[in-house]
C-alpha cells in the first residue's frame, strides 16, 4: 500500500520550487499536486493522457476546450488527452491533484 498525507506532499513541493509534485508514478496512472497563487497564470499546455482534476482548495475558472465552469474545493473535472485547458481567474489559491492515465510523459 501506498499512502500520502496532503501537509507534507505540500511541503515537498515548496521545497521543490514547483508548481507541480508528482507523487504517485504507475503504469497506467500516475498523480500529481499542482498548486497556482491567486492571480497567477496557469502555463499549461495540453497532455498526451486523460486526466481528472480535484480541487482540494481555493476558486478560479477553468476552460476546457470551449467550456468554461468554476471550480472549488470539492469540484472534480474531467480534461480528455490532447484537450487544451487551463485555470484563470484565480481568485483563492488554488491547490488540485491531478490524475493522469496513462501516466504522465
Amino acid at each position: 500500500m501506498k499512502s500520502f498525507r496532503l501537509d507534507e506532499l505540500e511541503a515537498e513541493r515548496v521545497a521543490n520550487s514547483g508548481a507541480y509534485l508528482q507523487f504517485l508514478r504507475e503504469r497506467n496512472m500516475s498523480v500529481g499536486l499542482y498548486a497556482l497563487n491567486a492571480g497567477q497564470s496557469d502555463p499549461q499546455q495540453p497532455h498526451g493522457q486523460d486526466e481528472v482534476y480535484f480541487v482540494v482548495s481555493g476558486r478560479a475558472s477553468i476552460t476546457v476546450g470551449e467550456e468554461t465552469t468554476l471550480v472549488a474545493r470539492g469540484s472534480v473535472v474531467y480534461v480528455p488527452a490532447g484537450v487544451p485547458h487551463k485555470f484563470h481567474h484565480i481568485s483563492e489559491d488554488l491547490k488540485v491533484l491531478v490524475v493522469f492515465s496513462p501516466a504522465e510523459g
